[in-house]
């Protein structure tokens, strides 16, 4: 077997460990193992293909991975799961909000939880309200309208 055929093979895997590997820094070196491929399927000894293989992963990984990262990994667009999901979501009061009792329930997509206000004001059954956010296994909510839902 070839030098050349083992820096193609190399490269192959690492191109395939990408798949795994999320971050394009795998295909960095598989491009240079392509690199080291051609110098020796030129005829180039042990010195010109490791040559080959860092030049070519140092192009890739400080050329084309900065402009990879920026176009296909958007690291800003945050998604948000489970209780911290709720911030921000409406829902309706199912038993009145009371904070003398410390008793009110409200209905949030399709869950029932335990209520209470952020501003210590009582709110009946059917009124609409937001979630201002979760502490524990109670919302803490504040009213968003007078309409009535059914």
């Amino acid at each position: 077997m070839s030098a050349w055929h083992i820096w193609v093979i190399v490269g192959l895997a690492l191109f395939i460990a990408e798949i795994l590997i999320p971050g394009f820094l795998v295909a960095c070196f598989g491009v240079g193992c392509m690199g080291a491929a051609l110098a020796a399927g030129l005829g180039g000894g042990a010195t010109w293909q490791l040559l080959a293989f860092s030049v070519g992963t140092l192009i890739v990984y400080f050329g084309i991975r900065p402009l990879v990262l920026r176009y296909c990994y958007h690291r800003d667009a945050v998604v948000r799961t489970n209780v911290d999901a709720l911030a921000g979501r409406h829902g309706v009061v199912t038993v009145t909000i009371d904070p003398d009792t410390g008793a009110g329930r409200a209905k949030v997509g399709g869950e029932d939880w335990r209520a209470v206000t952020l501003d210590d004001i009582t709110i009946e059954p059917g009124q609409r309200i937001e979630v201002v956010r979760v502490d524990g296994t109670k919302l803490i909510v504040r009213p968003v309208g007078t309409s009535k839902e059914g």
